[in-house]
């Protein structure tokens, strides 16, 4: 499993949230909602300086964006794809199975 931002996502986050070199991104599981992955759950993230159990992560831009091993179970063997909708003004998560487009 991999995550993959969008520069544009990577800029949203760094005005919109604050975010400064060496910061730190979890994106974590919540109860409700929908995802095209798990039926009842859907994604967040949260500014998480100290990991517990980091199990997927990329780093761009000075920046840590990563998935805890608890949370895994959600994306089902999908990669995390997050860009940013300048249209509606949020961002947004694709799931691309590995090898998919």
């Amino acid at each position: 499993m991999k995550i993959d931002l969008s520069n544009t996502a990577i800029h949203w986050f760094k005005e919109e949230v604050d975010l400064k070199n060496g910061d730190k991104v979890r994106f974590y599981v919540k109860i409700y909602g929908s995802s095209p992955v798990q039926e009842g759950f859907s994604l967040a993230f949260t500014v998480d300086n100290e990991p517990i159990d980091i199990a997927v992560k990329t780093e761009k831009e000075g920046l840590t964006f990563f998935i805890e091993g608890a949370d895994l179970w959600f994306f089902n063997g999908h990669d995390l794809h997050v860009d940013y909708n300048k249209e509606i003004d949020e961002l947004e998560f694709s799931y691309v199975l590995p090898g998919e487009k």
